[in-house]
Parts: C-alpha cells; sequence; structure tokens
C-alpha cells in the first residue's frame, strides 16, 4: 500500500501546482512584466553598444590597412624609381667610356 500512498501524495502536488501556477502568475505578472520588459531594453541597449563598438573597430582596421597599403605602394614606387635612374646612370657612364657612342669629341676628331 505505500504506492498508493506515494500516488496519491504526488497526485494531490500536482493538482495543487496546477491551480496554484496560474494565480501566481496572476499575482506576480504585474511585477514581472516591468522587470522583464526592463532587461529585454537592457539587452537591446548592449547589443546596439556592442554593434556600434564592432563597427569602430572595424573602421579602424579598414584604416590601418588602407595606411599600410599606401605604405608599400610609396616604398615600391621608390624603389623601382631609384632603380631605374641607377640603371639610366650606369648606362650614361658606360656610353661615356664607350668610343662606339657618337659624342661631339669623336665627331669633330674624325
Amino acid at each position: 500500500m505505500p504506492r498508493f500512498d506515494s500516488f496519491t501524495k504526488g497526485l494531490s502536488v500536482g493538482i495543487g501546482v496546477a491551480i496554484l501556477v496560474p494565480v501566481a502568475i496572476a499575482t506576480l505578472a504585474p511585477i514581472l512584466k516591468p522587470a522583464a520588459r526592463t532587461a529585454v531594453k537592457g539587452g537591446i541597449r548592449a547589443f546596439e553598444k556592442g554593434r556600434e563598438t564592432l563597427a569602430e573597430t572595424m573602421e579602424k582596421v579598414e584604416d590601418l590597412v588602407a595606411e599600410t597599403q599606401a605604405e608599400l605602394r610609396s616604398e615600391r614606387f621608390d624603389s623601382d624609381f631609384e632603380s631605374e635612374i641607377e640603371d639610366v646612370v650606369e648606362q650614361a657612364e658606360a656610353a661615356a667610356q664607350s668610343d662606339d657612342v657618337p659624342n661631339v669629341r669623336n665627331i669633330v676628331n674624325k
């Protein structure tokens, strides 16, 4: 017979909960609804703040990438320009030492 006592006790608790939960919800709703609304507002504000922070961070990273790319382009241009100048100077020196390239002295002496 202990099963019957256990069953009766469980049934009584279940019926009591089924009756009291709606009453408790109806009683606590005026208190819990503003608290829930405040919690949702806080969540929305935190989400918006996080979105703003992420946008600012992405903007800073994009600026950093753009500055680095500009710096790399400038370095490439400078190194290409310097190597081109060196090539022209070497060609001029080689031409000055060569007798095959006509210059004023070679033309006058012939």
